[in-house]
């Protein structure tokens, strides 16, 4: 069964700028690769991405590319740096693109475009707010369609303030790091193949008309 991871390393840094979170998304494809998944990593800010909520905003917007993956994919890894306690802004850019998808549901069953994907969230950074960009992206993502198995959330965290980041500090040796990523792809990859054979059957037209039935 053909399974394709795609990471959104939303790193504020552009290539061929050393980035500490593409270094913890290394270890994951890796590990994907052990499971026979093929893996695509795309640093989202080598990429003009406009700011906008619709899922493409014209004059040279690059998002309908990375788009397109998105929906070609099975599982979704968004990977972020923190910054002052939350997801970087090109996280948030990223989700907030995604929104666009709500209007592009399936015409029978109304289900979104990332209905059947699952979804994984990757944190590096040198203070607290690793739990923080877990919850709000995963969360989101589930809004947005995707399956959220569980452990799928891996991070490694600095001391407090300016310092060594994941590369400098050793991060690859950290035991509960190398533990997470391993949780993670091992139940994305499982969650992954489960939808596949078995597709999510809710259809959200048929829920939305009993509703509106209820409802003022």
């Amino acid at each position: 069964m053909a399974i394709k991871t795609l990471f959104l390393n939303c790193t504020l840094k552009k290539s061929p700028q050393v980035s500490n979170t593409r270094a913890l998304i290394d270890r994951a494809v890796i590990i994907f690769k052990e499971l026979g998944v093929e893996s695509e990593v795309i640093r989202v800010v080598d990429h003009n991405i406009a700011f906008g909520v619709s899922s493409d905003e014209g004059n040279g917007d690059d998002w309908p590319f990375i788009l397109e993956k998105i929906k070609a994919c099975e599982i979704l890894v968004i990977a972020s740096p923190i910054w002052f306690g939350v997801r970087s802004s090109v996280a948030q850019m990223v989700l907030e693109r995604l929104d666009g998808t709500y209007m592009e549901g399936n015409p029978v069953t109304g289900q979104y475009p990332l209905y059947g994907k699952v979804a994984g969230v990757i944190v590096t950074g040198n203070e607290d707010g690793a739990h923080n960009v877990a919850a709000t992206t995963l969360f989101n993502l589930t809004h947005l369609g995707c399956t959220v198995p569980p452990n799928v959330d891996c991070y490694w965290v600095g001391d407090a303030g300016p310092g060594p980041s994941y590369i400098e500090a050793g991060g690859e040796k950290h035991l509960y790091t190398n533990r997470t990523v391993r949780y993670m792809a091992h139940n994305l990859v499982y969650f992954a193949k489960l939808l596949k054979e078995n597709p999510i059957p809710t259809n959200l037209k048929k829920l939305d008309d009993e509703a509106k039935k209820v409802s003022d």
